[in-house]
């Protein structure tokens, strides 16, 4: 058995832009170029890039809410891609989401009860009455909620109380990999550590592994055993969490890490400001879509797109000319 959950390779995903009368394809977005990392058992990805640089397509990509255009997924030592739907819906008992928007995310005509139960019921788990109520209790319990919310609306509760219901909710059919697709980003920022430290301790009480999209880069910092980067549809490093906030090679990383504010001004000395707007992915530049942008860029930056160099046997990146 491999010691990796998740195996993503070359993965794409191209949206068709179309128009004119007749609906010709006239350009098309690359939101996610051949893009390839792997996640342990038990393990937290984070993943962390600029608005529109593709995180949310990634993370929905994985699961295949989004079809990807190419590439392989390997979930548990089987490429998802090749299943057929009834066989993918098995899988997805054992891959689960966590939106962005607790508000959204919940229909405000269920009970909470009801919202707990759906999934069970779509996957046939716990079909006995008396089974089904206690796995509820105990799925409020793990998120810390009352028992009485069971027959309450959404809302009836915080907006943080909406963001545990919904961890419960991915919860409820025991699955192995979730994508936290920025869970914490809508909360208030008392609210966030107390979300962020549950979806810890579910961790390790659960076995869980994680892919967790997210802005805030003190909180990836904080959750994640890895750190990815990604810019304008690629992944550009990763690396052990510690190396990479300590290390990082790519001069768009250390521009993304240097915005992390500090409690004292000193902290500040080192921000760096980048210069021009994020390129059109519909159009992105020659050779590494960062180089207009890059202080470090070179002739050859600016030509051919950069493979990928180890730094260390847990670090990778993708420059010509990186930070040392």
């Amino acid at each position: 058995m491999s010691e990796y959950l998740i195996e993503v390779n070359n993965l794409g995903k191209r949206f068709p832009i179309k128009g004119g009368l007749l609906g010709r394809e006239v350009g098309a977005v690359n939101a996610v170029n051949n893009v390839s990392f792997k996640i342990k058992k038990g393990e937290t990805l984070g993943l962390v890039g600029e608005s529109g640089c593709g995180k949310t397509t990634l993370g929905r990509s994985i699961l295949r809410l989004i079809e990807p255009t190419s590439g392989e997924i390997i979930f548990n030592g089987k490429n998802i891609l090749e299943y057929n739907a009834a066989e993918m819906r098995a899988v997805r008992r054992k891959m689960q989401i966590i939106f962005q928007d607790p508000y959204a995310s919940l229909n405000p005509r269920m009970t909470i009860g009801d919202i707990l139960a759906e999934p069970m019921e779509i996957h046939g788990l716990h079909m006995d009455k008396t089974a089904r109520r206690k796995r509820l209790f105990e799925l409020l319990n793990q998120v810390q909620l009352p028992s009485d919310a069971l027959n309450k609306y959404p809302h009836e509760f915080s907006g943080g109380q909406r963001q545990r219901i919904c961890i419960a909710r991915a919860l409820a059919v025991e699955p192995e990999f979730i994508v936290c697709d920025e869970p914490v980003s809508a909360l208030d920022v008392s609210v966030q550590a107390q979300v962020v430290n549950l979806l810890m301790d579910l961790q390790k009480e659960l076995g869980l592994t994680y892919l967790f999209i997210a802005h805030d880069l003190k909180v990836v910092e904080y959750i994640s055993n890895r750190v990815a980067v990604m810019y304008l549809g690629n992944m550009i490093e990763v690396a052990e969490s510690s190396e990479l906030y300590g290390h990082a090679k790519h001069p768009y990383t250390k521009a993304l890490f240097s915005a992390i504010p500090h409690a004292s001004t000193k902290g500040r000395a080192g921000r760096i400001i980048l210069e021009g707007d994020i390129p059109s992915p519909m159009n992105p530049p020659t050779g590494c879509h960062f180089n207009p942008r890059c202080w470090n860029a070179t002739e050859e930056c600016r030509k051919i797109f950069p493979p990928v160099t180890n730094a260390s046997p847990t670090h990778q990146y993708r420059c010509y000319n990186p930070i040392q």
